[in-house]
């Protein structure tokens, strides 16, 4: 009987492990999409030495000023790869696969909800912020499905990656999948979101050429790249500290 319980209670905290995590993904995903591109913020700016005006393209500084600006939605995006990669590693790449197209589900599903609110009569004299919900709504649908067509390729990568370091190193060195997957998938969604973004004119009207185009997706990938290097202790503890409720059915173990 106490087997039994201790089993059951086992698969209790192993469920809500999981739910937890997806439950962090899908908030990133959807906050990232909701706010997108509606504000941009820096993060740092700072003057470049003489000697690495060299090494840095013109075209991403002005003059010895460098200054990292990114969308708001990057913030809560490189959550989502932290959220996916603790689920490939504790529950294999199937239920990191499902994740992924739950998320994408879901935002179909808030577009749904969302586009159905539009078109419902307003009621006149009640509505407090009509123009706020017309002009989110606006944005949001170009951001969202934007950054689903790039969300899904990218988090496909992600998983694809991770698992092939996985098999390949037989479950050893978690810095590797980690990263080798984080950054390279990064790399897509950055360029995949701001390009169709700019394409659809969905970004502000001083992105008007390539080179701020690119200036973009630089400064929003080197922000998404430091976020992954930071990550690798928060998913090593994260492995250590759950490692009880793995479920991996490959039966690659970082700690026995």
């Amino acid at each position: 009987m106490k087997s039994t319980d201790a089993v059951m209670q086992v698969s209790y905290k192993r469920d809500a492990l999981f739910l937890s995590l997806t439950g962090i993904f899908l908030t990133s995903l959807v906050l990232g999409n909701v706010i997108g591109t509606t504000k941009f913020v820096t993060i740092f700016s700072t003057e470049l030495p003489p000697w690495l005006l060299s090494l840095v393209p013109a075209l991403v500084r002005d003059g010895n000023i460098y200054t990292m600006s990114v969308p708001v939605g990057v913030i809560a995006y490189p959550f989502t790869f932290l959220a996916t990669d603790l689920i490939s590693e504790l529950y294999g790449r199937k239920k990191a696969q499902l994740v992924v197209w739950i998320g994408f589900g879901m935002n179909i599903f808030m577009l749904f909800l969302m586009t159905i609110n539009h078109w419902l009569p307003n009621s006149a004299g009640i509505s407090g912020g009509l123009n706020l919900f017309e002009g989110v709504y606006e944005f949001m649908v170009g951001n969202t499905i934007a950054s689903m067509i790039a969300y899904l390729v990218a988090q496909t990568v992600d998983v694809r990656l991770f698992h092939f370091w996985k098999n390949y190193t037989n479950g050893k060195h978690l810095w590797l999948r980690n990263n080798a997957s984080t950054t390279v998938s990064q790399l897509v969604d950055s360029t995949a979101i701001l390009s169709i973004l700019y394409f659809a004119g969905n970004l502000g009207e001083d992105i008007n050429t390539l080179g701020a185009l690119v200036i973009l997706i630089l400064n929003s990938y080197l922000f998404k790249f430091f976020f992954a290097l930071f990550d690798t202790p928060l998913f090593y503890l994260g492995v250590k500290l759950f490692k009880d409720f793995e479920e991996d059915p490959s039966a690659h173990r970082l700690y026995s």
